[in-house]
């Protein structure tokens, strides 16, 4: 006898396939998956090596959550060209969670950055540091718009972009460098939207590469002129031209309970005249 027709117990069976008996028994009472024959003599079912590979087939289309109507209308249908579509609606939903998980890693370490920075900070400081490009989604805004919108604007903008919560991204409004030259310190034109994997860039505002004075600012929103004039100081202090936008993002909202504690992390691209700026 071929060892492919040999018949095997239910536990035996089970234990070639690292699962619970129960769980094939269950496939037999629901008609998924049924022994090659039942012992006459005590009815326990039995199962041959052949029904392996349909077996695997059943448990890898289970470990990709196809359900149990799935599976039986596949089974009852089994063909190249029906596993071959039910593989690749799989396979993309899969896909998208892999995006979904590294987006929400790529999220996690900018918290966790966040916090670092917060118990390293020297708020009184302003430096100058390198920045790698960015491509982030912009809503336009005024003053006229209320915050209240402003959170509508951000929720059409992550579910167009298919993010499955807001804090799978980064957030924060931008300035024009030219409002700030004007003393125009709540001329704020955009809200950023940073969104790890983005597939295209087309359509999408470029923080460049390059040098940015960066700074921060704790407390309420209506001090925060005064921080943009210590920076301009700065900058002119040390030959250096602004150029762009300022771009502002709150990094310690999840770990206070008063306004007063909030910190804004200001970065603004800069332009050396004729010399290397200071680090």
């Amino acid at each position: 006898m071929d060892k492919k027709d040999k018949l095997i117990t239910i536990g035996q069976f089970a234990a070639l396939h690292s699962i619970n008996k129960k769980t094939l028994m269950w496939y037999d009472e629901i008609g998924l998956f049924k022994p090659a024959a039942i012992n006459p003599e005590n009815g326990y079912r039995c199962y041959s090596y052949h029904q392996s590979s349909i077996l695997e087939t059943i448990l890898l289309l289970r470990e990709l959550d196809v359900s149990i109507a799935e599976i039986q209308d596949f089974m009852q249908n089994r063909s190249a060209e029906n596993l071959e579509r039910l593989l690749d609606e799989k396979i993309e939903n899969l896909d998208l969670q892999i995006t979904h998980l590294q987006a929400v890693r790529k999220t996690l370490c900018s918290r966790r950055q966040d916090m670092d920075t917060l118990l390293t900070m020297n708020l009184s400081e302003i430096v100058i540091i390198e920045k790698e490009e960015h491509c982030l989604v912009t809503v336009d805004i005024d003053k006229n718009i209320s915050f209240e919108k402003e959170v509508e604007l951000i929720t059409a903008e992550t579910s167009r972009y298919q993010l499955g919560r807001l804090h799978d991204a980064s957030y924060g409004s931008m300035i024009p460098v030219s409002s700030l030259l004007t003393g125009n310190f709540n001329d704020y034109t955009k809200l950023f939207i940073e969104i790890p994997f983005l597939k295209q860039k087309k359509g999408l505002h470029t923080q460049p590469k390059g040098k940015y004075l960066k700074a921060f600012h704790k407390g309420t929103w209506d001090k925060l002129s005064q921080r943009y004039q210590e920076i301009l100081e700065f900058a002119h202090a040390h030959n250096l031209a602004l150029s762009g936008f300022s771009y502002e993002k709150g990094i310690n909202e999840i770990v206070i309970d008063r306004i007063e504690d909030y910190i804004v992390q200001i970065e603004i691209p800069i332009e050396s005249k004729n010399h290397q700026p200071p680090i």
